[in-house]
């Protein structure tokens, strides 16, 4: 396998960057732990990470989506510590998760899947910004769980007072 060139190299890395940065602008506006330089850095570390197994894969027993596959594992450990319980619910689970989404991103950018990845990235965007209306609608209409006392209590992250 050839190498890439340094302009590839430098496409995948700055658009994974770029598009790091939108998911990360989104919850850096909501005040959430994770935010702009957070989410960019984890974009641009899956790329790299993506970019590396395929530049180290020689050969017919070589898999570069072992790495991938680690890079999922990694980042699960670095989405659990967004989630916190409180004595009121579960908090940070939407940040876990952008986090999670976030890898998948620069995974798709660093395999130069470019339009997966903006396609991700506007569907992640799009769920981050529409639906919470949404989800304040719904609550405000047929109440939260912990509202209901005839019916099992499920800890989600609409249970605590600062939603994701």
């Amino acid at each position: 396998m050839t190498p890439l060139p340094d302009a590839e190299l430098i496409r995948r890395l700055l658009t994974a960057a770029l598009l790091g940065a939108l998911l990360g602008f989104e919850r850096e506006m909501k005040q959430k732990s994770a935010g702009l330089r957070t989410n960019v850095l984890i974009a641009v570390g899956s790329a790299l990470f993506t970019v590396m197994s395929y530049e180290m894969a020689e050969g017919d027993a070589a898999d570069p989506s072992r790495i991938a596959a680690q890079i999922v594992t990694g980042i699960g450990f670095l989405g659990a510590g967004a989630i916190m319980r409180t004595g009121s619910g579960v908090q940070g689970l939407t940040t876990a998760a952008t986090v999670w989404v976030n890898a998948a991103v620069g995974v798709a950018a660093g395999g130069g899947e470019y339009h997966l990845a903006f396609i991700a990235t506007a569907v992640t965007l799009a769920a981050l910004v529409v639906l919470q209306p949404l989800e304040g609608f719904i609550e405000r209409r047929y109440g939260k769980p912990e509202d209901k006392p005839d019916q099992p209590h499920v800890d989600d992250e609409r249970s605590g007072p600062d939603r994701d």
